[in-house]
């Protein structure tokens, strides 16, 4: 029996689906980027050094439509807010949540609501994002990566973890 997700996504320009690292893409869909290599299905078992990762997204970051987007501290609080928000407005129970400078953790308790609902409603919350991203007056484009890296785990128990309810 599920009790809880994992649900894992990333800020725009992240975790592409031919990431050194490997990725849970089964294909490339923006025809710019297949010019950084091939699909990686699938994590590696043997990473990359952190050189070739950061070489990896400076040549991405070139072949994008946008500039590589990573939360800044004032951008980590107004997503955290947003979080805060839709977990009251709908009613789940977040266990726990990770906003790092590229990608977001959410473990949040199974509810009504199907993964890729709560991940929207997640992500729908967040549009002021857009004025502060990278110190920026001015950004456009999308926060999230739409479906490139959208994970959900099921998890049965969870040891040690008490979750707290929104009221």
């Amino acid at each position: 029996m599920v009790v809880g997700y994992h649900l894992v996504w990333t800020a725009y320009g992240w975790w592409l689906p031919n990431d050194p690292r490997g990725s849970s893409s089964h294909e490339i869909r923006v025809r710019p980027i297949s010019k950084l290599g091939p699909l990686h299905e699938g994590r590696k078992k043997t990473q990359p050094k952190s050189a070739e990762i950061r070489r990896f997204y400076r040549d991405a970051e070139k072949l994008l439509n946008h500039a590589l987007l990573k939360f800044n501290s004032p951008a980590v609080q107004i997503i955290a807010d947003a979080f805060s928000t839709v977990v009251k407005r709908e009613q789940y129970t977040c266990y726990a949540c990770a906003i790092m400078p590229d990608h977001v953790h959410v473990l949040i308790r199974k509810h009504r609501d199907q993964t890729e609902t709560m991940i929207a409603n997640l992500q729908e919350e967040s549009p002021d994002l857009r004025r502060i991203a990278n110190g920026r007056s001015s950004r456009v484009g999308r926060i999230w990566m739409e479906s490139v890296f959208k994970y959900a785990r099921g998890y049965g128990t969870y040891r040690g973890v008490h979750p707290t309810k929104s009221t």
